[in-house]
């Protein structure tokens, strides 16, 4: 066979998903654990679909394993700290990550080569920006025969990395790659040392954060850039090309299923640890429109329209291809099935929606300071908004964080509704702001921390920070839609547990099940983060 040939299981046509699931649990003494993250997937949708699509694979992981019907995400609800949360056991305040796109008052500027007397205060950006050529989906690596080679990628996507756009330390005058911005040892690490094999795959190379302090803990890393162009945008603009995207992730873990690495081309033998993020929900979630269909959910927020049916019969296709194949090489009964998501999308009822240009609230911000104070520098130094407010300010007193609580809350104005008509909107449409100290209380750090933001907005729903009307969607915050998520761990009679739980449980819950120690984890003991009810 040849090398990133995409291969699709002969059995799948033959066996019915439903009882193609695996059915191993804690007490069979898993072999393997295969974690899918459905980014975007609420608790919700999971139960929707499996009672309309009864011999679905989603309905076996129901049918054959146990359903945490109130599991939660951390906040904020960003695909970062969510996927960190369930392969650390940790939340923000821990890990030290709060989101993809942050800022960092102890490290240096990138591009810093001599470090003496420089102020500290830096961008720390984990997003497709800093690929070394993020127009490409090899993410810069020069593969030839794009995107059909792409299974061809390196497993070490670290190479792919532009070490000048990282932020640096002062101690050392280093870059700062993800892996070491991480504060706390992934469950990849715990079961490296183990001697165990591990592989995930997602969506940008700055996910070899996952590698862990260590750098070692993802042993095949596969990381197409989504953000790449492909067509008329990049892999995010069209669900179907989302679609098409997230089937070469889909491939990378059949193959390990099958004993070879991502690319299928090197027999290593099926990991310990493994799985991928799908795109596909998230994408369809966010689009008003996508091939000519309406994207997201019907009026009233509860039924998935088209684009979304389809991006959730995607995903249900390809978890059932996983099942079967893992039946098909007779590692059905020692592998878990662990089924959640990063996030979910506020809002789902598209008659919620309110935009609101954020860059007009926050230029308003900065000259309201600096009117108040002439020759200062602007106020806000970093922001990442999406259905949440996070702002980080170069004035940290007590004085300029509470000017910059009082000014959004005064804020009334004009943004869009889901048909981009005007829908007016108060308080910059925040709900609730902590600034300041309370910001760190809220996180659980203390006050002045280097990493946490210095005022976080919890929105009113519905509201989502946008300039345009490219997206009715979007996570980041608080609300049940950003952290109501599905957590199903397959194996053993159907159980619905109702207790609330969090998403970082899934870390230790996965050591739990391979026979390791869960508390090898900094975060596990840190946080007291226990396994999950009735697996522990």
């Amino acid at each position: 066979m040849s090398p990133n040939r995409i291969r699709v299981p002969a059995v799948l046509a033959a066996l019915s998903l439903l009882t193609a699931v695996p059915v191993a649990s804690a007490s069979d003494g898993a072999r393997h654990v295969l974690l899918i993250s459905v980014d975007g997937l609420h608790q919700s949708d999971l139960t929707a679909y499996a009672a309309g699509h009864p011999r679905s694979a989603l309905a076996g992981l129901l049918a054959r394993g146990t359903s945490y019907t109130s599991a939660r995400t951390p906040v904020p609800s960003d695909s970062f700290p969510g996927l960190i949360g369930q392969l650390t056991g940790g939340d923000p305040a821990t890990t030290g990550v709060y989101y993809d796109a942050t800022y960092n008052h102890a490290l240096l500027p990138a591009g810093t080569t001599s470090c003496a007397g420089v102020q500290p205060g830096a961008q720390v950006d984990l997003t497709e920006n800093l690929d070394r050529d993020q127009s490409r989906l090899d993410a810069g690596q020069g593969l030839t025969g794009l995107p059909g080679s792409v299974l061809g990628m390196t497993g070490n996507p670290r190479t792919l990395l532009n070490a000048a756009l990282l932020p640096v330390d002062p101690r050392t005058c280093r870059p700062v790659p993800p892996h070491e911005y991480l504060k706390v040892d992934t469950v990849f690490e715990v079961a490296r040392q183990a001697g165990l094999r591990t592989a995930w795959s997602d969506k940008h190379p700055a996910y070899e954060i996952l590698n862990g302090p260590s750098g070692t803990g993802v042993q095949d890393l596969f990381t197409p850039e989504i953000n790449s162009a492909a067509g008329t945008g990049d892999w995010t603009t069209d669900n179907a090309a989302t679609q098409q995207y997230d089937g070469y992730k889909a491939q990378a873990v059949l193959n390990e299923i099958d004993g070879y690495d991502h690319s299928g081309s090197r027999r290593v033998g099926t990991p310990s640890v493994f799985g991928l993020n799908f795109q596909s929900v998230s994408t369809a979630q966010k689009l008003p429109t996508s091939g000519g269909r309406t994207g997201g959910y019907l009026p009233g927020g509860t039924v998935p329209g088209p684009v979304l049916t389809s991006a959730l019969d995607f995903v249900d296709g390809r978890i059932g291809a996983f099942a079967a194949e893992l039946r098909s090489r007779h590692l059905d009964r020692s592998t878990t099935i662990i089924l959640s998501a990063k996030h979910g999308q506020s809002p789902t009822d598209p008659g919620a929606l309110t935009r609101i240009d954020d860059a007009r609230l926050l230029d308003g911000l900065n000259a309201a300071w600096q009117a108040r104070h002439p020759g200062a520098a602007e106020l806000v130094v970093h922001s990442t908004d999406d259905d949440a407010m996070l702002l980080w300010l170069t004035d940290r007193s007590p004085a300029a964080t509470a000017f910059a609580k009082q000014y959004l809350l005064a804020q009334n104005g004009t943004g869009t509704d889901s048909a981009a008509a005007p829908k007016a909107f108060t308080h910059s449409g925040l709900r609730t702001v902590y600034a300041g100290a309370d910001a760190a209380r809220y996180f659980g750090v203390r006050p002045g921390d280097d990493r946490a933001p210095d005022l976080f907005g919890v929105t009113q729903y519905g509201v989502v920070y946008t300039g345009g009307t490219k997206k009715i969607a979007e996570h980041g915050g608080v609300a049940p839609d950003d952290r109501a998520v599905p957590l199903v761990v397959s194996g053993g009679a159907p159980r619905t547990i109702p207790v609330p739980v969090a998403t970082t449980q899934i870390a230790p819950t996965i050591l739990h099940l391979l026979g390791l120690n869960p508390r090898a984890l900094r975060a596990v003991r840190a946080e007291g983060t226990r396994v999950l009810p009735a697996l522990g």
